[in-house]
């Protein structure tokens, strides 16, 4: 007879990607961009420093469109022109579902994950949705 099957709750840290590629604050947006494409993301987080690896706010291809598509130049306009505040984030332990309905609440595709030393990953929408999928695909047998 088969025993029932455990299910752990997917947490965060289970489903982030766990390098994520830094910009400085007074990088152009074409610098942005580039490093953006280079690392096949389309989010960069800024750091305070690279000691505490601090997030203070995050770059993603969407900022980059709408520079260029309100007319302003891309090797003129720095990072910090574009940020909207710090971001919100997210401890690796939480449960992907908590940092999905926080993303949707907050109208956000990505989070970055933090733990003690500072930015450990970054969880984006699709990455969550694709997990909750998968497990609930799993639940019920599917």
């Amino acid at each position: 007879m088969d025993s029932p099957a455990v299910h752990r709750t997917v947490t965060t840290a289970d489903v982030m990607q766990p390098v994520i590629t830094t910009v400085e604050l007074t990088a152009h947006l074409a610098a942005a961009a580039y490093l953006m494409r280079q690392a096949g993301s389309s989010v960069l987080v800024v750091l305070r420093d690279e000691i505490t690896r601090t997030p203070i706010g995050i770059v993603t291809d969407a900022d980059v469109s709408h520079a260029v598509a309100d007319g302003r130049s891309i090797e003129d306009t720095r990072v910090r022109d574009v940020l909207h505040g710090a971001p919100i984030t997210v401890r690796p332990e939480v449960p992907v579902e908590q940092a999905t309905e926080t993303m949707l609440a907050a109208g956000v595709r990505h989070l970055p994950v933090v733990d003690d030393r500072g930015l450990v990953g970054m969880l984006d929408l699709s990455m969550a949705c694709r997990s909750l999928l998968d497990s609930s695909a799993a639940r019920s047998g599917g």
